[in-house]
């Protein structure tokens, strides 16, 4: 049965009787962001058929649908953000969507709803698209833009793995060819400066760049929320999709930065990052086919950060980027800087993206705020009670946690999270962690948790800043499941299928988990991919990346779904009981995972008529759960939930397992 309908209360989701709801779910999936079924990154290819590709089978083909639903449901989750991408939508060409994918991603949405789900709809991209190095965007844009995609690569202006690694050695990690996730280093790359700068800041700093008629800005923005409309009208009768996304962890480009700014120095709101320091002048004099030697930037954790470590020649071959017909850089035609008959660039205006008519720039406030109300008003013209999942360049919300402009209506922070050493190298030193904001190293999993819950809780502030408060969802978080070189891998092709060979993972998402529960945060884990498989190559099929919980690889045929054996892995880690509908308020909620007991406190309300409903997943406790109940007594019991009524001001539940 789908679920009804929610709405943001303050900092709550509440249900239409006033329960308060804690959302928990997967991110499906990490593969929907590239073509079906062969446009994985670990399929070389040169893009040339971007207009002929379909996303049909994304995230999985309807005849497998069944029993991945039912496996997540029976996980006890009960949300997911489902990804699509401007690509899928309108890869042929402007205004031309793919109906067929249309009509199969309604009905992806539609049975999602009949398995219990509550449903958000993420227009997701990384690194503004596939030719760029990640997903989204669609390539015809680049021909307007008047860049040539396939010297991106070649001209050193995108970090692309079908470009950069060597596919006769399939299986492996290269670091001299693709580093390790590399691939978001791509944001201040030109393929990324250039597009995000025009995206978001056309009309500041292009204004005389006009496609049909239209400033660059309004022309990118309008076909993205024109792809947003096509699947918002198809998906506006189904009173469990919750709203959408704004944009998947949207770039700045060059906006507020000096034009000579390398990004060298550890600032605590804009850290140096890994990978190549490039400066917007660098990018856009790279871009015209000049080579340029730049910092290479490497962790030195005694020295607080990524620092300078060698220098690196980039566009040796001296590649541009400008399309023969195109009247080539738009920065540089109004007069950011010129390039000498010498060929070295001159600065005409270092501050060319930080002020404009005199007022330095906000990227939050003048561009990117703006920008989320536009997204609300076009989806809640289609249905006025959809939220809006906010999101913010991925680590501003961590940098600095507050909302500087007005958001629209009906607002969710979904902010990302993640601990990002474990991320960006695929390890877990557990007993010991470096917190990314102290610097400083934390020990054991009671400070690794503590340090988790410091940090959500930073995140969670920035919808605390908006008045009246907002709800949060933490939109992403997550481990590698490739930790320690695939060693869990390696284990599981010797034939060792224990789930011992997941502890880390287990011991990681658990740590994870603990922090939210302490915060009563709502969550969608990154990520559910159907096609993953067990190799450093392939992974979730995007750029190395292996974040999913479930693989085909892991699957023993005769395995129920939601054991080991049926696709999982690491399922104690993130299978749980949590309070999903609340009969009042929280005080506390905490799981222990070593003896699987379930702690609940609230203070009940008795003008709440329905029950607190428990997810208690059969996984956990396969031979029946001891329930304890003080000032609340149970309603009902059926497999994988638990409804129980407070009798009044505070109430507890302990569960355990027979």
């Amino acid at each position: 049965m789908a679920p009804k309908k929610l709405s943001p209360q303050g900092e709550w989701f509440v249900d239409a009787t006033g329960r308060k709801v804690i959302l928990r779910g997967v991110n499906l999936g990490g593969d929907t962001k590239v073509p079906f079924p062969n446009g994985g990154t670990q399929f070389p290819t040169d893009f040339s058929d971007h207009k002929e590709v379909s996303f049909i089978g994304r995230p999985f083909p309807l005849f497998e649908a069944d029993s991945h639903f039912t496996r997540l449901k029976k996980w006890g989750f009960n949300v997911i953000r489902l990804l699509t991408t401007w690509e899928a939508v309108e890869h042929k060409g402007p205004n031309q969507y793919d109906e067929a994918y249309l009509d199969y991603f309604t009905e992806i949405v539609r049975m999602a709803g009949e398995y219990g789900f509550y449903v958000f709809i993420d227009f997701h991209q990384d690194v503004w698209s596939r030719m760029t190095g990640g997903d989204g965007a669609p390539g015809w844009i680049f021909e307007k833009l008047g860049i040539d995609y396939r010297k991106l690569s070649e001209a050193d202006a995108s970090i692309v793995m079908q470009r950069a690694y060597d596919y006769s050695k399939p299986g492996i990690r290269q670091e001299d060819n693709y580093p390790t996730m590399c691939w978001s280093q791509n944001y201040r790359y030109a393929g990324n400066g250039i597009l995000w700068t025009l995206f978001f800041g056309g009309k500041d700093f292009a204004p005389n760049f006009l496609i049909e008629g239209q400033n660059v800005q309004d022309y990118l923005q309008g076909h993205y929320l024109g792809c947003m409309k096509q699947i918002a009208e198809r998906v506006k009768d189904f009173d469990f999709v919750l709203g959408f996304d704004s944009l998947n962890e949207p770039g700045k480009g060059f906006i507020g930065r000096a034009l000579n700014d390398r990004g060298l120095t550890n600032k605590e709101e804009d850290p140096a990052k890994p990978g190549l320091g490039w400066s917007p002048i660098d990018a856009l004099f790279s871009s015209h086919g000049y080579s340029v030697d730049l910092p290479y930037l490497t962790l030195k954790i005694w020295k607080g950060g990524f620092v300078p470590t060698k220098t690196v020649t980039v566009n040796q071959n001296k590649v541009s980027i400008w399309l023969p017909e195109s009247p080539g850089d738009p920065f540089q035609l109004e007069g950011a800087y010129t390039i000498t008959k010498d060929g070295t660039p001159f600065i005409e205006k270092n501050d060319f993206f930080q002020t404009v008519n005199g007022k330095a720039v906000d990227f939050d406030a003048d561009y990117l705020i703006p920008f989320m109300r536009t997204v609300g008003k076009t989806i809640q013209e289609i249905r006025k009670d959809w939220m809006v999942f906010i999101e913010r360049e991925a680590s501003d919300a961590f940098t600095h946690p507050y909302l500087n402009g007005e958001v629209p209506k009906l607002s969710v922070n979904a902010a990302h999270w993640y601990d990002i050493l474990t991320l960006l190298f695929k390890t877990f030193l557990y007993p010991i962690a470096i917190d990314t904001l102290t610097k400083r190293p934390v020990f054991g999993k009671s400070g690794i948790e503590a340090m988790y819950v410091r940090q959500l809780t930073r995140v969670k502030n920035t919808a605390d800043s908006v008045p009246g408060k907002i709800p949060s969802l933490i939109g992403e978080f997550g481990i590698p499941f490739d930790l320690q070189g695939g060693k869990a891998y390696k284990e599981w092709k010797k034939g060792n299928h224990s789930p011992k060979i997941w502890k880390l993972h287990v011991m990681a998402l658990d740590s994870m988990y603990n922090a939210m529960d302490q915060l009563f945060l709502s969550n969608t884990l990154w990520n559910y991919t159907a096609s993953n498989e067990n190799d450093l190559m392939v992974g979730d099929g995007w750029n190395q990346e292996d974040l999913s919980i479930f693989s085909k690889d892991q699957i023993i045929p005769g395995s129920d779904p939601d054991v080991y054996g049926g696709g999982g892995r690491a399922i104690e880690g993130f299978c749980r009981p949590y309070a999903a509908f609340i009969q009042g308020t929280p005080l506390q909620m905490k799981y222990n995972l070593e003896n699987r007991e379930f702690y609940l406190e609230w203070i009940s309300d008795l003008a709440i008529e329905e029950p607190c409903i428990i997810k208690v997943p059969r996984f956990v406790y396969p031979n029946g759960v001891q329930i304890v109940l003080s000032n609340a007594e149970k309603i009902s019991e059926t497999e994988g939930e638990l409804a129980v009524k407070g009798n009044g001001g505070k109430a507890t539940l302990i569960l355990k397992p027979l």
